[in-house]
């Protein structure tokens, strides 16, 4: 089981790509990794090594830690989310 940062990693990967208008592949070949990785990436069932993360960032023209944050931010809008409808249900 992946973590939720690893999980709003790999969606923040892919709403930047699916943003610029790029494939798997085109990011795959902006920032020389595979595509099935990428796709693993994006699915949350890899982990990116910081190597890999500066790779996706450079590719998509942001710091390392600007994509980091991104996904940081994904987990805790789902976070926050997932309180809000703890509340609603009790």
């Amino acid at each position: 089981m992946t973590s939720a940062l690893v999980q709003s990693f790999g969606i923040g990967v892919r709403q930047l790509r699916e943003a610029q208008g790029w494939s798997q592949e085109r990011l795959a070949e902006n920032s020389n990794l595979n595509r099935s990785y990428i796709g693993e990436i994006e699915r949350g069932c890899a982990i990116a090594s910081l190597v890999t993360v500066e790779k996706l960032a450079s590719a998509l023209k942001l710091t390392p830690s600007a994509l980091v944050t991104r996904g940081e931010a994904i987990s805790q809008m789902n976070l926050v989310r997932g309180i809000k409808l703890m509340a609603i249900a009790c």
